[in-house]
């Protein structure tokens, strides 16, 4: 979502705000247990704020929790970020809440890609985008 004022003074306000299911993931990927890659929360990157980031890998991992009901929005914003190196892996919180570690698996799936790719592919829903 593109931030209102300071991108740095948004990000602060939506990690004190971040749901139950943005904290399942973030225990997942925070202080390095995934895989050694460090991931940041609610990042500013090109002026919107990311739910999480590693930019060892140019990974972005997104949560739709109805910031992102816009999918003609998200697939500009997506456009944006891959021009920019970023591949942007989405998924629903219910696919989390149902589902964490094949989400986590899809990640880790990604970093892994992203290692042996120097050139990303387009960013799309984490599996199968279903709700």
């Amino acid at each position: 979502m593109r931030g209102e004022g300071n991108p740095t003074e948004v990000a602060r306000k939506l990690r004190r705000d971040q749901t139950s299911v943005e904290t399942k993931v973030w225990n997942h990927l925070r202080d390095r247990q995934l895989d050694g890659h460090k991931f940041r929360r609610q990042e500013p990157i090109l002026g919107y704020i990311v739910d999480f980031v590693c930019h060892e890998r140019r990974i972005i991992v997104e949560l739709d929790g109805g910031q992102h009901a816009d999918s003609a929005l998200d697939a500009r914003r997506d456009a944006m970020l891959h021009q920019a190196g970023f591949r942007t892996l989405r998924f629903w919180n219910n696919e989390v809440s149902e589902n964490l570690d094949g989400v986590v698996q899809t990640i880790k799936s990604a970093l892994d890609a992203a290692a042996l790719s120097p050139t990303l592919s387009p960013g799309g829903r984490g599996s199968d985008g279903g709700r």
